[in-house]
């Protein structure tokens, strides 16, 4: 027999529990979180190093407190993942997680760059981890909906979400570019300006400590022990790791040139800005425009 109450009656209810989370502040805030101007963002498009950047924060800023996969976002909290009422008991000055693009309320900005190649085959083994998409995707598809920006996510695609904040922040003291290969072949150099940034100091030590805490090696173990402590792999497939290889440049074994050209036809032109060579063609200059 039916429910009595169809799905009008389920609308009505989750309308009812969606209106008294908001009222308790037990809603993810996401975009509209309260911003304060002491605020700190480390903002990423996603799969860019955002967590491993976000463990080598937590690592430099708390080392006391043993940062893992069950305490990260107590200690940089992100937004989509955290209730309202908990960003606003964080203690101040908040170091928060973000993927949005530009937003001109975020005064203090720690903006991760990854070369668009290898993010887009980190999102596609993420997306088959958490069951967006089948094991036997075309790669080449998915490639070309990256590209498109229809990977249903509200972040834009990679050209949008970098050029919002290189283009407008770029030269800011409030604003530092770190580059995702940067961090994994100088780290030293690259923590030591962070750190700067932040305005915590720093020494060797602490910053070799900050390192060897966020290891790939170490960070896999505690995903091994803890993914169902985090919210980004609590839901997803655990035969499937979050941590890969962490390595750059795994495009240029994996993706077909069709597709590196389908990215670098897009965005070629920022992607030369950044530091990164082109493989197949020189780009379209445009390209630094293109959504």
């Amino acid at each position: 027999m039916r429910s009595a109450m169809g799905h009008g009656g389920v609308g009505v209810i989750r309308f009812l529990v969606a209106g008294v989370k908001q009222a308790f502040g037990l809603h993810h805030p996401g975009r509209n979180l309260t911003v304060y101007p002491d605020d700190v963002f480390i903002v990423s498009y996603p799969k860019s190093g955002n967590t491993w950047t976000r463990f080598l924060i937590a690592n430099l800023v708390y080392p006391e407190k043993n940062p893992d996969f069950s305490n990260i976002n107590d200690l940089l909290p992100d937004p989509e993942a955290v209730t309202k009422r908990d960003l606003e008991r964080a203690a101040r000055p908040r170091f928060l997680k973000s993927h949005q693009y530009f937003d001109p309320r975020f005064q203090k900005v720690i903006y991760i760059v990854r070369d668009p190649r290898d993010v887009v085959l980190s999102e596609y083994h993420f997306d088959v981890k958490r069951r967006a998409i089948a094991e036997d995707y075309p790669l080449p598809q998915f490639v070309s909906r990256f590209v498109r920006g229809e990977l249903n996510h509200p972040h834009g695609t990679w050209g949008e979400n970098a050029a919002t904040w290189i283009y407008t922040r770029r030269g800011d003291a409030r604003f530092l570019l770190v580059k995702y290969e940067d961090l994994q072949s100088r780290a030293m150099e690259e923590m030591g300006k962070i750190a700067s940034f932040l305005g915590v100091p720093a020494d060797r030590e602490r910053l070799a400590f900050a390192i060897e805490h966020s290891s790939a090696e170490r960070m896999r173990e505690l995903e091994k022990k803890q993914a169902h402590l985090w919210s980004s792999t609590r839901e997803t497939r655990k035969d499937k790791p979050f941590i890969r290889s962490a390595k750059a440049g795994g495009w240029k074994a994996e993706l077909p040139e069709a597709s590196v050209a389908e990215i670098e036809s897009a965005w070629g032109g920022l992607m030369r800005e950044m530091g990164y060579e082109l493989a197949v063609g020189s780009g379209r200059d445009a390209g630094t425009a293109r959504g």
